[in-house]
């Protein structure tokens, strides 16, 4: 039997083969063309037992690449090849005619062989196309996330490059940032698995998680005061999300305001760094750290002159103490922190309210300022506050100030 005889019905036509990839194409809802020449390949390979050559197989290899390119997946596509295949067998004219079953199991073994080397062609073409285009995704995605946050793009560029990620600039956004305290680690995971949260309660619109210097970024809209019902609190659902991930306790989160456009959302961006860097200078123990409450921090670290100034009036003299200086200002600033109570300070230090009461009394020795008078104790409240944001004992302050 030829080739062309072994693939043609009992009208001596191809028709069936058309029909039956039709058929195929129905039931699994895609376009029959991504089937090409795959039926008249098995019909020769039930009536010859040949198997598909090179040239058979780079043309299926097309057609994956063709089906990862319309966005069909691998599973539809390889359904596409399985239903044909079967509902080919069950027209095959050899089978339908043949008594000899030896000659029909010959057939079945040699479509089985071409079915299998025409898929592995098929999905190995179909997967090394998807990476590809992930690969081109995931570049595109980390471009614009790079240029989004550093705020100094085209405005008009950044919208339209903003609409296949469901972005709307004019309404107001808010930036969150996740950052692991001491040494990162499985940042991409973390983004992952907060995405679900973050688009379970805000939405797949207007709505970005992404990574960035090891930091994962979220981007939600800013709730409307016009809104029926109140957006949620973005750092709570960051927050709460962390705590089932056991990860509460190592990560920081920090929360910007919300602002309106592209420079908005650059700028909520780099309020939610400057809060994460504030909270580790001041040794703050909280894990959400909004910037709205760091802002009277932000004003005293610029001008920059004024508060090195400050610190070393104030503050240098402490470098005469035993040890240094770096023990005052910790009672200090645990003092502070606990309202000016030296029993809750106490127990901040874990050490005895005497203790307290007498490095207080050492640090109005050697400063002159005292805890107990209100201007003397706001001098040396800003001082302590300045030092940190200075970073100070453990870096000299700038010189020339």
């Amino acid at each position: 039997m030829t080739p062309a005889r072994a693939r043609r019905g009992p009208t001596g036509s191809d028709d069936w083969l058309v029909e039956v990839g039709r058929s195929a194409a129905a039931a699994s809802g895609v376009s029959a063309e991504l089937l090409g020449d795959f039926l008249p390949m098995l019909a020769q390979a039930a009536g010859h037992g040949r198997r598909p050559g090179a040239h058979d197989l780079d043309a299926v290899r097309d057609l994956g690449r063709r089906a990862a390119e319309q966005g069909v997946g691998p599973g539809q596509t390889v359904e596409l090849y399985l239903t044909a295949a079967w509902r080919l067998w069950q027209r095959l004219p050899l089978v339908l005619r043949s008594d000899d079953s030896e000659k029909v199991r010959a057939a079945a073994a040699a479509v089985l062989r071409a079915l299998d080397d025409a898929v592995a062609a098929l999905v190995e073409s179909h997967q090394a196309v998807r990476r590809q285009m992930i690969r081109h995704e995931e570049a595109l995605r980390r471009e614009f996330v790079d240029d989004l946050f550093r705020g100094d793009a085209d405005i008009a560029r950044m919208v339209a490059r903003a609409e296949p990620f469901g972005l709307d600039f004019s309404q107001p956004h808010q930036v969150v940032l996740i950052e692991h305290r001491g040494t990162g680690g499985g940042t991409d995971r973390l983004a992952a698995l907060l995405e679900r949260s973050v688009v379970d309660r805000f939405g797949d619109r207007d709505v970005l998680v992404a990574t960035k210097d090891d930091r994962v970024v979220v981007l939600v809209p800013a709730g409307s005061p016009l809104a029926s019902r109140p957006s949620p609190d973005i750092a709570e659902v960051v927050r709460t999300q962390l705590r089932r991930l056991d990860a509460g306790d190592a990560c920081r989160v920090g929360v910007g305001r919300a602002f309106p456009g592209v420079y908005g959302v650059a700028r909520s961006y780099e309020e939610a760094g400057e809060a994460l860097l504030l909270a580790a200078r001041l040794r703050s123990d909280s894990d959400v750290v909004h910037a709205r409450d760091v802002l009277v921090y932000r004003v005293l670290g610029r001008d920059q002159a004024a508060i090195v100034d400050l610190v070393r009036s104030v503050l240098t003299p402490l470098e005469q103490a035993r040890g240094g200086p770096e023990m005052l200002l910790d009672t200090l600033q645990a003092y502070f922190d606990a309202g000016e109570v030296a029993t809750d300070a106490a127990r901040r230090l874990h050490v005895s309210v005497r203790t307290v009461t007498y490095r207080l009394a050492r640090v109005a020795q050697l400063t002159g300022y005292r805890v107990s008078r209100p201007d003397e104790r706001f001098s040396l409240h800003t001082a302590v506050l300045g030092a940190r944001l200075l970073d100070w004992p453990a870096r000299p302050l700038p010189a020339g100030h």
